[in-house]
């Protein structure tokens, strides 16, 4: 709750509040398979066993699309998780993790 009584103190005294919004929602169809891998080896250091059965679950992916008659596929898969998947929070988190480090980096307050 003090962070908000700071944007509306802020509000309050004329100064300059920007808001930045940041939907993250497509950004996780966009993740590579192999970027996301490093980011659980380089900065959770997952290895072994656990690494081997995120590597498995996220090699050898397809999707196919149906439109009415039409069906296109399978078509390969390298980015992406399939919603409501065991790796959509661990995803979240791996994704969303260094945002705040980098914005506290450059100087900025957050919410």
């Amino acid at each position: 709750m003090q962070k908000c009584n700071d944007i509306v103190r802020a509000v309050d005294n004329g100064q300059l509040v920007p808001l930045v919004l940041l939907d993250l929602s497509s950004a996780f169809d966009t993740v590579d398979h192999d970027c996301l891998l490093s980011v659980f080896r380089h900065r959770f250091s997952v290895d072994g066993d656990a690494m081997t059965w995120f590597r498995s679950y996220l090699t050898d992916r397809t999707q196919t699309f149906v439109v009415g008659e039409d069906k296109h596929g399978p078509l390969p898969v390298n980015c992406s998780v399939p919603q409501g998947s065991v790796l959509g929070p661990i995803k979240f988190i791996s994704y969303a993790e260094d945002v705040s480090e980098l914005i506290t980096n450059h100087g900025v307050s957050y919410h």
